[in-house]
This record gives C-alpha cells, structure tokens and sequence, in this order.
C-alpha cells in the first residue's frame, strides 16, 4: 500500500489480454487499456485497428499518451501524468466493483477542445466522484484531434476522431462486463467538442446499438461540409508546403503537424472569411465533416428524420458561453462598441443584417458588448443544443433539457456561467484545468459543492434510467431544468432568443464562392 492508500488491484481478462488495476479510494481504476492499435506507420490517417492481444498481464496504472496535439490555451488543460508515445487509443475504467456479475449502468466520457485539444488522463476528468457517488462504471477515452482526427484528407476516411470513438464503444460493448457494467446500459456523455461528438454518434451508422442513452452538453453547431472541409485541409497542407494527402503529411512526425494548423487558426479571421465564412473567427480549423458516409447528415436532421427514437437524450447548454473567450482574450464586454456588436450580428445572427436589427429589437438594453457575447453564444452552443432536444422530439424520441445560470465565482464573477463551468461541477475537480480559472482565488463556496452533487445525481440517475429528475421537453410547454443555486423547473428561459432562431437551421456550414 502506497502513502494516500492506493494498493494492488484485481486482474480483468479483455477480449485483448489481461490487465490488472489499482484500488484508489473505494473504487478499482484501470488506466491506459488499449481499445485499438497505435495510429502510426501504415495505419497513419487511416481508421481504428483492432488492438492485438498480448500475453501475460499489462500493469494499467498509467493513463495511455495523449494524442498529437495544439499547445492549448490557458486554464484549458493541467500536467498530464502520462508518459510520451504513440499508444494514443486507450480508455480508462473506474468501477465500484469488478466483477462480471455485478452489471452497474456504464457512463463513457468524450473530452472537448475544439477538435483540436484534449486527453483523458487530464486532471479536469477525474471521474471517480461520479462513480463513487454514481454507483456504476464510468469510462474516459482517448481519440485523435486536430489533423490526425479531422482533416479531411484525400485517400483516408473522414472523421476519424469519431471513428475512433466508434471503436472505443465497440470495446466497451465487448469488455465492460468484466469490469462490473452492464454493455446494454451504456451512456455517453461529452461536453463542448465532447458534445458535438456525441450529437455526431446520434447520426452515424456504424455507432447504432452501441449506447442507450446519451448526455450533450453545450453542443456546438459547426459542422463542416465536405468541401468547406476539403479547402481547410489544403490551407493546412499548404502551411506544411505539401499537398493535402495523407501520403504526402504523413511524411511529417504526428507531434509536428499541430503547429501547422495552429498557425493556420491564428491567421484565420484576418485572411480566409471571403472563403470560409463563419468558420473563420473561430480559430478552429476543425469539425465533424459531413462527408455523406462516415456522417452523412447533421446530428438535427438525422434526429429529426427519426435516428434517435430509442435514445434517451438531456442535452443543454450555459448562459453566458462566450464570457469564456472573452475573458482568455484579454476583453471585457464592457470595452466593445458598436463596431464590434454590427460585426458578431451580422456574422452570426441569422439573416445577415435583418439579424442584426432583429437582435438589437429584441433587446433594446444591451449594451455593445452584451450583443457581442449574446449572438456568438447563441450561434455557437446555445440554440444548437436547443435545437438537438428540438430535434429529438419531432423525431419521436425523448429528450431532456436543461440551461446552467450559476455564475464562477472566480475572476471576481466576471465569467457568469460560462462555457466550460460544468465540467468542474460534474466531476468535482475545482483545483484542476479549468476549474483553476474558474475557481480562482474564491475557494470552493458551498453552493458550487451542493450545485455539484446535483449535477452528479441528475446524470447518473438518467444514466440508470432514463430520467434526470425533472419532466422531458416539448414543443409546448418546453419544460427545461434550470441549474443554478437553487433550481428551478420552467419553460426554456431564452424565449426571446428561440424565437430569433425559430425558423434557422443548422446546416453544414459551406465553401464560399
């Protein structure tokens, strides 16, 4: 036994071989399982490999590689305890209980991070309170990002980031019962990119019967078309002074590519908006691809047209998700002026300038800055997770809503309840990644503690059946949950907002001619 009270840990057989795990804390953690064979060499660019079997037993202490990635920004990622390498598909398990016969609800997390960021092994996703507090298993993967994942090369399927989470649930379908979980009972759940991933499994064939229910949080809605996709890789090529194949970028070491396209997205906006329209300020050179096959419609009309009838759905989002990127900026809505507001309205509002003057009508007391921030959190993550729950329903499924108004109290209260703040209340880690900045300088109030075990008690419950703990959404009543210190059951608070985007749907967004 270890100082803090970690001690050996059972053994687990896999399909692949047998691993043995830790017990930390009343819970037995495996870390760093293979679910496919490292993406180098030959199956560079290409899709998910079935992992080869190993002989003896694989020590899972240690969270697998994070793949080839951006530097990332501040407060986004912590010290990853994970030794360097190119075994980047790997999944982690906390279980209460290994034991085949156990059969809990299994929960399995997809990072965010734009597309471009993100690794299970970073502190931010420590899921041990939401299995302990939860009683079931919860899985945390692996999957590759930023051109690896989701450049649209010529030769290579697309999305290969969404591939590799296919895959991933193709083991845990597999394996899980080993672990303690019931592979019938299977919830998955991501945030940001996370939730644009789980939106994009809802559409996908080959992800079909592989999970039960499934939990969104603030789903972005930009999704590429193919040809968008196509020029945005050609740019990055370019930079790397290479055509966009995966022949010619896979001369190039998988760490290097990433600088490639961060130098394309800090020149984005001054350069390419003539072509790539509102993906350009993002700075993301990077989305799910619509490319027909891998994807082949958009997460709402796939929903809509009846794809997620037997999924249970709670998706929701945060009310002030942009404060996030203001902040990180160096800005404050307060030093924006009407330059800047005409600019986000007619970018982003729908209709162009008939947007920008239905914005301003609809309200007449914002100031600049609160436009500025208002339209880009509608267009980027608050009515595409309305319109996912919308979605569901007319497709004849059940979903669940819900919008976050509690406020982080750190950078004295100035990022409201920002994008990102549920990550630290789901999970618990207010001194890790984000909650660092979100947190920062205020401790841990009472509130954000009791806010959090609500937030577990929600997720889980709708995880073992369905039901989150407040009624499912329609298009009459629009029941949404409001999350904040003490919650509230209501129609959907943004009314103002939805009826803007009424008649707007989120299609791929184009190549401008």
């Amino acid at each position: 036994m270890t100082a803090d009270g970690v001690t050996e840990g059972p053994v687990v057989r896999t399909a692949a071989g047998a691993v043995r795990g830790l017990r930390e804390g009343g819970l037995t953690v495996f870390r760093g399982i293979p679910f496919a064979e490292p993406p180098v060499g030959e199956a560079r660019f290409g899709a998910p490999r079935r992992v080869r079997a190993w002989e003896g037993t694989r020590e899972a202490y240690a969270f697998g590689p994070p793949p080839p990635q951006e530097s990332g920004f501040q407060g986004r990622r912590g010290v990853l305890d994970a030794p360097e390498g190119d075994d980047w598909l790997t999944v982690n398990v906390w279980t209460p209980e290994a034991d085949a016969a156990a059969g809990r609800p299994v929960m399995v997390w997809i990072y965010g991070g734009a597309y471009k960021l993100g690794h299970s092994g970073s502190p931010g996703y420590d899921a041990r309170r939401i299995a302990r507090d939860g009683d079931l298993v919860v899985v945390t993967l692996n999957y590759r990002v930023g051109i690896e994942g989701f450049a649209r090369l010529d030769g290579v399927p697309a999305n290969r980031g969404l591939l590799d989470q296919v895959a991933a649930l193709e083991w845990v379908r597999e394996n899980i019962t080993a672990f303690g979980g019931d592979p019938g009972r299977v919830t998955v759940f991501g945030e940001s990119a996370g939730a644009g991933s789980v939106a994009s499994l809802l559409a996908m064939p080959s992800a079909r019967g592989l999970f039960r229910r499934a939990i969104a949080q603030s789903v972005p809605g930009t999704y590429f078309s193919d040809e968008l996709a196509r020029d945005i890789a050609s740019a990055i090529a370019a930079e790397a002074g290479v055509g966009p194949t995966a022949a010619e970028l896979a001369a190039f070491d998988p760490r290097q590519l990433p600088s490639f396209g961060e130098t394309l997205g800090m020149d984005m906006r001054a350069t390419r908006a003539e072509r790539w329209g509102q993906v350009a300020p993002t700075a993301t050179p990077f989305s799910p691809v619509v490319d027909g096959e891998v994807l082949p419609c958009t997460p709402w009309d796939a929903l809509a047209a009846g794809s997620g009838r037997d999924i249970d759905l709670l998706v929701g989002h945060n009310r002030d998700e942009y404060r996030l990127f203001l902040v990180l900026a160096g800005q404050q809505p307060g030093e924006l002026g009407q330059e800047e507001a005409s600019w986000a309205l007619r970018t982003f509002a729908p209709g162009g300038p008939e947007g920008e003057r239905a914005y301003r009508a609809a309200f007449p007391d914002a100031t600049p800055g609160e436009l500025f921030e208002r339209v880009q959190t509608d267009w980027l993550f608050g009515m595409p997770s309305l319109k996912l729950a919308e979605a569901q329903v007319a497709g004849g499924g059940r979903a669940h809503l819900y919008e976050l108004t509690w406020s982080a109290p750190g950078n004295d209260g100035a990022l409201g309840a920002c994008h990102g703040l549920d990550i630290p209340l789901l999970f618990g880690t207010f001194e890790a990644d984000l909650g660092l900045l979100l947190f920062a300088g205020s401790g841990v109030p009472k509130e954000a503690e009791e806010l959090s075990a609500r937030f577990r008690s929600a997720w889980t419950a709708f995880a073992r059946t369905g039901e989150p703990g407040w009624p499912a959404y329609d298009g009459e009543g629009r029941l949404t949950q409001v999350l904040d210190v003490k919650p509230e059951i209501g129609p959907y608070p943004g009314e103002t907002t939805r009826r803007l985007w009424e008649d707007h749907e989120f299609r791929p967004l184009p190549l401008l001619d």
